[in-house]
């Protein structure tokens, strides 16, 4: 299943160029202009937005910005920066993109860091659901536990009120206690 990609760049040669290097990948490239128009197709995670490439200096709602929202909405959404300023990488980092890409780039560096991206990202969602398998297997297991437990607890009680001998081939006989009908 092709994976989508998000291009948000307000230069339109470089939104063609990054278009055009997902595609060529066999990715689906979407592509928006702004920062406004990336929250509103990042934002919800049904559109199927797998990653975004996004460049920081735009005008408008910044690159940073938009980064900054994308996080408060979709922390699990891996964010890719394009920058050609070094001083940006680390900020950018930090407020939480996965990676970064720098300016000018390298087509081959786009499809790796994708790709990248991808792998990393399905691997997070395998340990999710992993997570929630052994979280359910868990729960299961407790509340066999706990039956356990019980039914463990009835049979001391009712064992207390009964007396037992044993003998020489290992039988049990009952020598007194309730009678069970």
């Amino acid at each position: 299943m092709a994976k989508t990609v998000l291009v948000v760049d307000d230069d339109p040669t470089q939104r063609r160029l990054m278009q055009a290097a997902a595609e060529k990948q066999g990715f689906r490239a979407r592509v928006v202009e702004n920062g406004e128009k990336a929250l509103e197709e990042a934002s919800d995670a049904k559109n199927g937005v797998d990653v975004v490439l996004l460049d920081l200096v735009m005008p408008g709602l910044s690159g940073m910005d938009t980064l900054e929202r994308l996080m408060e909405r979709r922390p699990d959404l891996p964010v890719i920066v394009l920058t050609a300023q070094p001083g940006h990488k680390l900020r950018a980092l930090q407020a939480g993109a996965k990676d970064f890409i720098s300016k000018p780039f390298d087509l081959v560096e786009v499809k790796t860091r994708i790709h990248n991206m991808l792998e990393v990202r399905l691997l997070y969602k395998q340990l999710d659901h992993y997570n929630q398998l052994l979280e359910h297997t868990v729960q299961e297991r407790t509340a066999e536990l706990r039956e356990s437990e019980a039914r463990y607890r009835s049979l001391t009680e009712l064992a207390s009120d009964w007396y037992w001998e044993q003998d020489e081939a290992g039988n049990f006989t009952k020598v007194n206690g309730p009678v069970l009908e």
